[in-house]
């Protein structure tokens, strides 16, 4: 994460401090874990007496938040700039290019994924005020695209799997709020199996589930994976015809 340079030359000294605070952090973060995070090892590694540093950060769970927050940022714009290089119109492919950035981010950046998407760090709770918007920055992308197919004829909109509770109906329109997207029940629901299941088939290759060799080519197993979930999500390739747009009700 880095801050804003604009302003004072005050502020723009606490913007800096503020940027070398959360780079020691991901690199105590990459060594010690989560849990074992430290403000006055930070102080330490920053050079500073262990008081100053609480004048930026006032506690280890503000920092904690403010990894969360540099990490969901970071993969967002990785999976931002890697769908930037796909035209808007084929949709197919810019769910596979998402899909890949997560991966490749997720394997450069372990701890930071760990971080993100591992198990909860104990007596830590993230405050959604302020990671619930960038923590939906990927999934939202995706649901974005599912959206511009289906504008375009090109999504084969599952058929409801089942009923639909009415809890379950309340929170799909949570994610209609949230996204300002009019997708339909069946879709949202597969919407968030196919999100949960790429991020669960990224965690079984950095959390090294898969065993030593991840079958002799991870990557392949992934782009397979990658396809099936592209099916599942509805989308069809460029080449594929059009379709008249499906009835947005549920």
């Amino acid at each position: 994460m880095t801050t804003s340079r604009a302003g004072t030359p005050r502020e723009r000294a606490r913007a800096q401090t503020m940027d070398e605070i959360v780079r020691i952090g991901r690199e105590h973060l990459a060594v010690h874990g989560a849990a074992a995070l430290s403000l006055r090892a930070v102080a330490r590694d920053l050079g500073v007496v262990s008081s100053a540093v609480y004048r930026y950060v006032k506690n280890r769970d503000e920092l904690l938040t403010l990894l969360l927050v540099s990490g969901y940022d970071e993969l967002g714009d990785a999976v931002d700039a890697a769908m930037a290089e796909v035209p808007e119109d084929d949709h197919r492919a810019r769910f596979m290019t998402l899909g890949r950035a997560v991966r490749t981010w997720a394997l450069a950046e372990p701890a930071t994924y760990a971080l993100l998407f591992g198990s909860p760090v104990p007596g830590y709770a993230a405050p959604d005020e302020r990671t619930s918007v960038p923590g939906t920055r990927v999934p939202t992308a995706m649901l974005r695209v599912a959206a511009g197919a289906m504008s375009a004829g090109r999504l084969s909109v599952p058929e409801q799997p089942g009923e639909v509770s009415p809890a379950l109906a309340e929170g799909l329109q949570g994610i209609r709020d949230q996204i300002g997207l009019d997708l339909p029940d069946a879709y949202l629901a597969r919407g968030v199996l196919v999100w949960t299941s790429l991020f669960g088939r990224v965690s079984f290759e950095v959390f090294g589930q898969f065993g030593r060799d991840s079958f002799g080519d991870p990557a392949g197993l992934f782009e397979l994976h990658l396809a099936t979930l592209a099916d599942e999500l509805g989308l069809r390739s460029a080449d594929q015809p059009h379709s008249s747009a499906p009835d947005l009700k549920d």
